[in-house]
């Protein structure tokens, strides 16, 4: 369930914030985090804290360094989206540990408790994804090659500025 998380929380993020400085790489890092303890269940990547301490690092790590700041918001956005596309939020004891108790919700992680529509799910993000590759212009090699080095996408691909 890689593709699908990643992809998605780029293109959504992109869709809400059109923020030429921000690091779309650490977005899709951020969404897929979660899904390396799936193995084990869902913890505390699945909850509500996670994303939120790591906001928090985030915001006293770049004091008055606006840019830097920007930058690396894409880590904790994506740890949300990630919470927002797997539906986290229907495991009340995941998503507010430990505020709600020190257990985690029992059973199988979402991720791998999905069957046959983890691969609906994935086709998905690919379609998606092929979609995002020609709206971002990255079949452009100077594009594609910016979006690799830096994580941001062309300022021609944002909307007009309001």
């Amino acid at each position: 369930m890689l593709i699908f998380f990643a992809v998605l929380s780029v293109v959504l993020t992109w869709a809400v914030f059109q923020s030429p400085a921000l690091d779309y790489r650490l977005v899709a890092v951020g969404a897929v985090l979660p899904v390396l303890e799936s193995p084990f269940g869902a913890g505390p990547l699945h909850s509500l804290l996670a994303p939120t301490l790591t906001l928090a690092v985030v915001m006293i790590a770049t004091q008055r360094r606006r840019l830097v700041r920007r930058r690396w918001l894409g880590l904790p956005i994506g740890m949300y989206m990630h919470l927002v596309l797997n539906f986290a939020f229907t495991r009340t004891a995941t998503f507010w540990w430990p505020f709600l108790g020190t257990s985690f919700s029992p059973g199988r992680a979402p991720e791998l408790s999905r069957g046959w529509w983890a691969v609906l799910m994935e086709l998905c993000g690919v379609a998606v994804g092929v979609w995002a590759y020609r709206r971002f212009g990255l079949q452009d090699s100077s594009r594609r090659s910016q979006f690799f080095r830096t994580g941001q996408l062309s300022r021609s691909v944002m909307g007009p500025r309001k």
